[in-house]
């Protein structure tokens, strides 16, 4: 049992530093969020709500200049300010922010930010056992080799999960009536308007490539034989 301990230690570790930033995230979305009640989008919240026989979806903004959604571990649904100043500046549309809205309802209903507690916990588990038995037959380089390792997993989870969540969106937005060309649109934008093209290795980036998820979602089209 005692040569179990260090990595029950590991994984406790990694489990209490997960809460603690659960605990960070959640107080500042308390200080830095307002409910989302801009008149061109509430008919959208209320479209998605309708598709899931539900009320309207209620959302929060994110007073942040960033362009991003978020879903966050206890179900909530942001939008950050920045995207909202891009709608106001007609940079994007009522549909394409719905897609957003879609695509992070999607994580919630996969259970997303639940699960990667798990993950959080055991890579790095992984990655600190990896780096006690490298950093023994490749001093100097053992460490940074297991850190790319557990990267590169967490990586290849995350671009799962978005997967699901896109497949969720085009689904809704479908229901919706929105259709998925909103969502297609959006992607092609995303790039530009989060300021830049991505540098690092494929297997590295926590997101798909913009063609992959257009691809995946055309898929879909196909076989629900939507044009």
């Amino acid at each position: 049992m005692l040569r179990y301990t260090p990595i029950l230690l590991i994984i406790l570790y990694a489990a209490a530093m997960w809460f603690f930033s659960l605990y960070r995230l959640k107080a500042e979305l308390r200080e830095k969020s307002t409910p989302l009640t801009h008149p061109r989008l509430t008919p959208m919240l209320e479209r998605l709500g309708r598709a899931m026989d539900l009320p309207p979806v209620k959302a929060h903004v994110y007073e942040i200049p960033q362009v991003n959604g978020l879903a966050a571990p206890d179900g909530r649904i942001f939008l950050t300010r920045g995207f909202l100043d891009r709608l106001d500046a007609n940079d994007v549309t009522e549909a394409e922010l719905a897609s957003v809205i879609a695509h992070e309802l999607g994580h919630v209903a996969h259970g997303h930010s639940r699960r990667r507690m798990v993950d959080f916990a055991g890579q790095n588990a992984i990655r600190m056992v990896l780096a006690g038995v490298l950093g023994r037959f490749l001093p100097g380089i053992g460490g940074w080799i297991a850190n790319l390792a557990a990267a590169a997993v967490a990586a290849r989870l995350s671009r799962q999960d978005e997967f699901e969540a896109d497949a969720f969106a085009s689904a809704l937005m479908v229901k919706a009536g929105l259709g998925t060309k909103p969502q297609k649109d959006l992607f092609r934008k995303l790039e530009k308007l989060s300021g830049g093209r991505a540098t690092a290795p494929a297997w590295l980036l926590s997101h798909p490539k913009t063609q992959a998820r257009i691809e995946a979602i055309e898929k879909l089209e196909a076989r629900w034989n939507i044009l």
